[in-house]
């Protein structure tokens, strides 16, 4: 639920109107059909979905077949901890997972929620499992502008890509973000 996602009295669709997980299943077992090589799983966060695994379980078996070359998952980390050894065991081979910054103040403002020890904990548990890690970081005007270098130096020590992104003013949300857009050309 980070600030540049989503606007904090964002209204979510109901339950009954989201698609089940078996019918995500059936989509994108028709997309593969149609010749996707490539599945990745988004959210929100994928990891706090109900019985997320059973989802990621049936779709690795277009890995087993080979008609899918990769499935891979996009998380806040909040949830990897859990689950690290369990999308490792079912073909997952790499996630990406958002972090702005170290900072675990600068981490509580920007996501709502705050709990940069357990998404570092997640990152150890991801290590573990195997799973190769990618960070994304918006790289936001008078928030992180000064902490890229660090975050650079930290996930290149770590073994783990980094992909600055630039914030994109995407939907609807009650703020104007131009004043964070932080050019990275």
């Amino acid at each position: 639920r980070c600030t540049y996602c989503m606007a904090e009295d964002m209204t979510f669709l109901p339950k009954k109107d989201l698609l089940t997980l078996e019918e995500l299943d059936r989509l994108c077992s028709a997309f593969i059909a149609k010749g996707v090589r490539k599945l990745r799983l988004t959210g929100g966060e994928p990891l706090v979905r109900r019985n997320i695994m059973h989802l990621v379980r049936s779709l690795s078996r277009h890995l087993e077949s080979g008609a899918l070359e990769e499935l891979t998952l996009t998380t806040n980390g909040s949830q990897l901890s859990r689950f690290a050894h369990e999308l490792a065991d079912a073909g997952v081979k790499r996630i990406n997972v958002s972090l702005d910054t170290l900072d675990e103040a600068k981490f509580a403002e920007i996501t709502r929620w705050g709990r940069l020890p357990q998404v570092m904990a997640g990152l150890e548990a991801a290590e573990k499992a195997g799973l190769k890690v990618k960070i994304n970081a918006v790289a936001l005007k008078d928030f992180n502008e000064h902490e890229i270098e660090t975050l650079m130096t930290w996930a290149h020590g770590r073994g783990y890509d980094l992909t600055l992104i630039e914030t994109m003013p995407l939907g609807e949300i009650s703020e104007d973000r131009t004043d964070q857009y932080l050019p990275l050309s």
